[in-house]
């Protein structure tokens, strides 16, 4: 087991809405908590949901750009900067430990996208730490990224703090705008499986494969995956991750948050839950990237 006085935290945001990046609600409260009680990291590696591609690969540019992949959202979330520094350096440690598990060196293509920085604009607002991104392998199961989280082990006792980004339920097609704070009893159900598997068993999560809502919760897997980095992570430990804050929104999303090595974060009572989402008549959810 690590030593828990010298391993950095680690952590599953379930990031929603991108304009969240300029909200104070309950979550983005939560996770600007989460920042204040975190040990200042070394570096963040973040698998954002965001650049799922075929293969893995970290960001190894000294300054990445900044990536507004979405569509339909208004001009100041267009115009939203997070001047983060790379850090080569780590990325080059990243390939290095997960060998003979292959990760690429992306020095040129990509950067961070909504997924790392709407998180990061909470957790670490002034966006003096350096972040590597990791892609989310699309061509591969649960398995493999579990066993890729237990692989990046290593790095937190090197200062890195991991960061996975996405969501446990996460159907666009399905969104009701008439349900801002809530979501349905389906998605609900699946996600209190999810909570109950992380917090009990998270080298378990593979269980959740054969839940009967698991289809209607996570039509593609890209957002759910990173989740699977924190349980690989946590079972290697020996430890389970606890409820960062949780919550569902629009119906067919849920938020719920996990932290890992950082006990007792209390994020404030702010009821304010609800963004607003681009007007479905011009911009289907499904084709807005969130």
């Amino acid at each position: 087991m690590m030593n828990p006085a010298t391993t950095m935290p680690a952590a599953f945001i379930g990031h929603g809405n991108p304009m969240n990046t300029l909200e104070t609600n309950r979550f983005t409260a939560a996770w600007r908590e989460l920042g204040r009680a975190l040990p200042r990291p070394r570096a963040v590696l973040a698998i954002s949901a965001h650049w799922f591609i075929n293969s893995s690969a970290v960001t190894a540019m000294p300054n990445p750009r900044v990536i507004h992949d979405f569509y339909g959202f208004p001009k100041p979330l267009f115009d939203f900067d997070y001047p983060a520094k790379g850090a080569p350096d780590v990325a080059e440690e990243i390939a290095d430990i997960v060998r003979p598990d292959y990760v690429a060196l992306d020095r040129d293509s990509w950067g961070l996208d909504h997924g790392t920085w709407s998180v990061l604009a909470h957790v670490f607002p002034k966006a003096d730490i350096p972040v590597v991104q990791l892609s989310v392998h699309a061509g591969e199961g649960l398995p493999y990224h579990l066993h890729l989280g237990e692989r990046l082990a290593p790095l937190r006792e090197r200062g890195i703090f991991i960061l996975g980004s996405g969501n446990v339920v996460h159907n666009l097609r399905l969104i009701n705008w008439h349900l801002a704070d809530q979501a349905f009893d389906w998605a609900m159900d699946f996600d209190a499986e999810v909570r109950k598997l992380m917090t009990t068993s998270p080298g378990s999560l593979a269980n959740i494969l054969k839940h009967a809502e698991y289809r209607r919760a996570v039509p593609t897997p890209e957002h759910f995956l990173p989740l699977a980095y924190l349980a690989g992570l946590a079972a290697l430990a020996k430890q389970t991750p606890e409820v960062l804050v949780d919550g569902g929104t629009m119906g067919s999303l849920t938020m719920t948050s996990f932290v890992l090595g950082c006990a007792g974060v209390s994020p404030p009572d702010v009821q304010k839950a609800g963004v607003p989402m681009p007007n479905p008549q011009e911009v289907p959810p499904q084709d807005t990237n969130i």
